[in-house]
C-alpha cells in the first residue's frame, strides 16, 4: 500500500503542501484525505490518534507519522531535489518538532483560514480517499 497523508483541510499552508506534494509525486505514492473527513477521521481512530492532534500525518505501512517526521518522510518519495530533505531526519526530533510546532502554532494567523475543507480538481480528486 501507498503512503496516505491525513492533512488539516482548512487551512491554507495545509492545502498548498497537499499540491506541492502532488505536482512532485509523479508515481502518484501518496494519497490524501483530510483529517475533517470520514475516511480521516477512520484512519486517525484506528491509529489511536487523538482528534485535536494538529499536525500532518503520515500513513504507511501501518505505521503513522507525526509533526517533522512525516514532513521529512514525505520528501523521501518526490521527485527531483525535494529527496534531499529526508536527510533532515538525522536531526534530533526534539529540534525538529519544535520547529514544526512553532509554525503549526502561526499558520493560520500567517496563512489564513478556509471556512470549508478544499474541492480537489478533477486532476487531483483521484488520489483523494473518502
Amino acid at each position: 500500500m501507498n503512503g496516505v497523508i491525513l492533512f488539516d483541510g482548512v487551512c491554507n499552508l495545509c492545502n498548498s503542501i497537499v499540491q506541492f506534494v502532488i505536482k512532485r509525486d509523479k508515481n502518484a505514492y501518496y494519497q490524501f484525505a483530510s483529517q475533517q473527513s470520514t475516511k480521516g477521521k477512520a484512519l486517525m481512530e484506528k491509529h489511536h490518534i487523538d482528534p485535536a492532534t494538529d499536525s500532518i500525518i503520515l500513513i504507511e505501512q501501518d505505521r503513522a507519522y507525526m509533526k517533522s517526521t512525516a514532513a521529512v518522510k514525505v520528501c523521501r518519495n518526490l521527485d527531483g531535489i525535494w529527496k534531499v530533505f529526508y536527510f533532515g531526519i538525522i536531526i534530533p526530533k526534539a529540534f525538529r518538532d519544535y520547529l514544526y510546532d512553532y509554525i503549526a502554532k502561526n499558520r493560520y494567523k500567517w496563512f489564513g483560514r478556509r471556512d470549508t475543507c478544499m474541492l480537489p480538481g478533477p486532476e487531483m480528486k483521484k488520489r483523494f480517499i473518502d
